[in-house]
């Protein structure tokens, strides 16, 4: 019979299980030895054991996934041997991880297709784990691999391939064959943002299967009490042709979180959710005390005859033992590699670390909280998704005319719909947009876009978001004389949509849980909707932090993103991130609201081309014109204001409220991040700014109206 020994990952004794009669023990060995003697063309899948334990030292065929048939000649259906329709068998023992939408978000599976299949509600929560059947398609790779893709974004600096494989997708996936599918990312630098692929483990009938009747291979992740037998008996499957298709017998030892695949005829029912109950056998009669005998101990002969379960035992027990020995040394390995590479990151700013560290206190719930933590992001995401409405593609195919070229929003990937009666966009994108969906799912705030469903469908992620009637910011604000009359925004309106975007900022770095900094403030992500206030979207590189006192809250990266013009000294040079780069990219707003310049420019050669010169960066023209002083000191630095706010509101503005969000927009984009102000801060300095152009323009009480007429 299967024994089965725990993973490193999970570490507990082992279980073993008893078996049949001997008779029927000795016809399932007999069978398997004659199916060990058929040709290699006929046999099955390699089982991994426990091989995906060791994500350095073994990189072999059974690890990467299930190898494609090489046999199709002998089918008279070919193609089916490189694709196919099949099923995972997903299970998590996470709370709020059973419903079919958050699954199927998590495998890149269509969340009503999982939700037929397991005859459930889509967005209804099943009971703590239980199995969710996930219909996927199954393809075979240029490696020669069977696999169906997730995408997954890594949230935390301390997450690995093996956590990914074994704990987000609960052994689905092997950390060997995460490392094979995302070379660009190495094992030993991964960071939050990456966009990483995910091949879960499927498989596709063999000629041989096909030719028996076999339709489907169902992929099955192995619980701590299952072996082969009972594998069998939850999917009604044949229990030989299940040893043959993973190519072990009754003897192999199996470990849980590892892959079987199920040969099934018929697709699986929701009723594999639960094991079948054993029959239960009629009472005997008790022995009376005369009839009471005592069993001798088997002889010597009889215990060198074949294994006993005692001798099972003492082999299983052996076998758990080097396998938690193993396991405490991989742990070993992977915690000193972690402290060496964020160690290094160390060396060069010491006011930084990852924020893991002040997430896990110290003690005996630390190794608890650890792996908590590591589950934490997926867990929020699962959360934000079952809070939207799930859309189904055909009634977002049909709201936005099939994606047409009328309802596109510029060059983006962005198009308008009517939904039920009420305007909306619909934003395609491809892969994972986890961040996005963890935060507008959560949150709820007056200047954040609202996103309101999502959709997925064919590899494209369909966020569903309010209709921001005036469109970006950036279209107001850097229109040339040349530009249609009227599209000028009134100095009234440019106070407000200042005061929204701080609200915004605000809130996100003071009153979400945890803080947030957007990472990507700029004019084209602000949305201006009927009544031009502003809403921050796009926030696809938002980066959680912990605040702490000692290093600032800082965060530090190698891999610098984002809009030349909007980002922070400190970023650029040393990859710091922490609010005081928001704040830094809201100073550089703040000067495109004064002045209507773009945040980057090329500067004129003098040809008038002004594609030869070097780009000059709207904050250090600022700076350099040494603006910022108190209001009207000096003919020459009143020249230099008048001159540089933008000149399409024919100089109608106070002067002296021009002067104050002048200041407060230099000290924003001050070189030094610890001289900058917070974002409250920001926001109480512009109540009094806002204040200050109610009074001047008592025509527009609420900084609200039409925009300035020319």
């Amino acid at each position: 019979m299967n024994q089965i020994v725990p993973s490193p990952s999970k570490q507990i004794m082992p279980r073993l299980h008893g078996r049949a009669p001997a008779a029927l023990a000795i016809r399932h060995l007999l069978i398997s030895f004659l199916l060990a003697l058929l040709p290699l063309a006929s046999a099955q899948q390699e089982y991994e054991a426990n091989a995906q334990s060791d994500c350095y030292a073994n990189n072999g065929s059974s690890v990467l996934g299930y190898t494609c048939s090489s046999s199709k000649s002998n089918h008279a259906n070919s193609s089916s041997a490189s694709a196919c329709a099949t099923y995972l068998a997903f299970r998590s023992d996470l709370p709020g991880y059973g419903s079919p939408i958050t699954v199927a978000y998590l495998l890149n599976a269509s969340a009503s297709a999982v939700a037929a299949a397991n005859s459930v509600p889509i967005a209804s929560p099943v009971q703590n784990g239980s199995l969710l059947l996930v219909p996927v398609r199954c393809a075979c790779t240029a490696a020669g691999h069977y696999q169906h893709d997730a995408a997954y974004a890594i949230q935390f600096g301390y997450e690995t391939y093996f956590s990914i494989a074994s704990d987000v997708y609960q052994g689905l996936s092997t950390c060997q064959a995460m490392m094979a599918q995302n070379p660009a990312h190495d094992s030993l630098d991964l960071y939050p943002g990456i966009a990483l692929t995910v091949p879960l483990r499927c498989a596709c009938p063999s000629p041989t299967q096909a030719s028996t009747g076999v339709k489907y291979l169902v992929t099955y992740v192995l619980d701590w009490d299952d072996d082969a037998s009972t594998v069998a008996d939850r999917f009604r499957a044949d229990y030989q042709a299940l040893l043959h298709a993973n190519s072990i017998t009754d003897d192999t030892t199996v470990y849980p979180f590892t892959t079987m695949l199920v040969p099934l005829k018929d697709k699986p029912t929701s009723e594999i959710a639960v094991l079948p109950e054993p029959p239960t056998p009629s009472p005997s009669p008790s022995p009376a005390p005369s009839d009471v005998v005592s069993v001798p101990p088997a002889s010597s002969t009889e215990s060198s005859s074949g294994p006993t379960p005692r001798w099972r035992v003492v082999v299983g027990v052996a076998a758990g033992c080097s396998v938690l020995t193993l396991g405490a040394l991989l742990a070993l390995f992977l915690l000193c590699r972690w402290r060496r590479r964020h160690g290094d990151r160390g060396d060069r700013s010491k006011t930084t670390l990852p924020a893991v560290e002040h997430a896990v206190s110290d003690g005996p719930a630390k190794g608890a909280l650890t792996r908590a933590a590591s589950l934490m992001w997926p867990m929020v995401v699962r959360e934000a998704v079952g809070s939207l409405t799930v859309y189904d593609y055909g009634d977002l195919e049909r709201a936005t005319s099939g994606f047409s070229e009328e309802q596109r929003i510029g060059n983006s990937s962005v198009y308008r719909a009517v939904i039920n009666g009420s305007a909306v966009v619909v934003k395609r994108v491809p892969g994972d947009v986890g961040t996005e969906v963890t935060i507008l799912g959560r949150v709820n705030h007056s200047s954040l876009i609202r996103m309101s469903g999502l959709c997925m469908h064919g590899g494209y992620t369909y966020t569903v978001f309010e209709f921001a009637e005036n469109g970006a910011l950036s279209d107001w604000l850097h229109g040339g004389e040349e530009e249609e009359e009227g599209r000028v925004l009134g100095w009234s309106q440019r106070v407000q949509v200042a005061l929204d975007v701080a609200g915004g900022l605000n809130y996100l770095h003071n009153y979400t849980d945890p803080p947030y900094v957007h990472k990507n403030l700029k004019a084209s992500n602000i949305l201006l909707d009927a009544c031009f206030r502003a809403k921050l979207s796009n926030f696809g590189l938002a980066l959680a932090i912990t605040e702490d006192d000692d290093r600032g809250g800082l965060w530090m990266t190698r891999h610098v993103v984002g809009t030349q013009g909007y980002l922070a000294p400190e970023y650029l040079e040393h990859g710091l991130i922490g609010p005081q780069l928001d704040v830094f990219a809201f100073g550089v707003l703040l000067l495109q609201l004064l002045s209507g310049r773009e945040a980057a420019r090329q500067d004129d050669d003098g040809g008038g081309s002004g594609k030869n010169g070097k780009v000059v960066l709207l904050w250090e023209e600022a700076e350099r014109l040494g603006l910022g002083g108190g209001g009207g000191g000096g003919g020459d630095l009143l020249d230099k204001v008048t001159a540089f706010v933008d000149g399409r509101l024919h100089g109608q503005y106070p002067l002296d409220v021009v002067f104050a969000m002048l200041a407060l927009a230099l000290r924003c984009v001050a070189r030094e991040s610890r001289t900058r102000p917070s974002m409250a801060e920001v926001l109480l300095s512009l109540s009094g700014v806002y204040n200050w152009t109610i009074n001047w323009d008592p025509r527009c009480p609420e900084g609200t109206g039409t925009p300035h007429e020319q």
